[in-house]
């Protein structure tokens, strides 16, 4: 079972947040042009008051019913994006408080925004860029079509490598994603996680989803 991450502090948060922007200007990229998501699945809820704190504006969680409840927490503090495995039951329940659902990839997804959102209702479509087997996310070839359905707006991609033991191992797969957002006019780019992040500011990131990168003691912290 995964442990919550408790006991964080703001310093230490602020730290990580600062050497992350630093590492996205030495990769060659504006900083303002890559948002920082922080993911929050094992942090509680009474610990984001000091992500706040630490300057963290937004913030990504994985299941639907923590985000309504942080979210219902910290009124006008954070911006949200819904990064989980989307269920369509739970569209509903997401809506109302979540900037992008970055995670649509089924019909029947489609058909909850179509029944609960608007034709301005933003969205990211996930793409399973390496043909993974049981992995969710739409494939490459069939994107152009489930754009055409969606009655939503998709502003982006978003994608998830296949698990690997280097971070250059995933370059190709979000230089693919780059290329499918460019050839549908799409401008918003979810990928690369603590693990591979650089690579994917390097290839185009315009969202980056860190946890344990934010939350570490920073390196020199002296922190046990």
């Amino acid at each position: 079972m995964v442990e919550l991450i408790t006991g964080l502090r703001a310093e230490q948060v602020r730290a990580n947040l600062e050497r992350v922007r630093t590492e996205i200007v030495e990769a060659g990229r504006d900083p303002e042009s890559v948002q920082i998501l922080a993911a929050v699945k094992y942090v509680p809820l009474e610990e984001l008051g000091v992500l706040a704190e630490a300057g963290l504006t937004l913030l990504g969680e994985n299941r639907a019913q923590d985000l309504v409840a942080k979210a219902q927490a910290y009124p006008g503090t954070f911006t949200w994006d819904f990064i989980g495995q989307l269920q369509s039951r739970k569209v509903r329940q997401v809506l109302p408080h979540v900037r992008y659902i970055e995670t649509v990839a089924s019909d029947s997804a489609l058909a909850q925004l179509g029944r609960h959102g608007t034709p301005t209702t933003e969205i990211l479509v996930e793409v399973n860029v390496a043909g993974e087997q049981g992995k969710g996310g739409v494939a490459p070839g069939e994107l152009p079509g489930f754009l055409e359905r969606s009655p939503a707006k998709v502003v982006g991609l978003m994608t998830m490598p296949p698990l690997a033991p280097e971070p250059e191992a995933s370059r190709r797969h979000f230089a693919a994603l780059r290329e499918l957002a460019a050839e549908h006019g799409l401008t918003e780019l979810s990928m690369g996680t603590s693990q591979d992040y650089l690579v994917a500011v390097q290839e185009g990131a315009t969202i980056i989803r860190l946890g344990t990168g934010l939350y570490k003691p920073a390196e020199g912290s002296g922190a046990s």
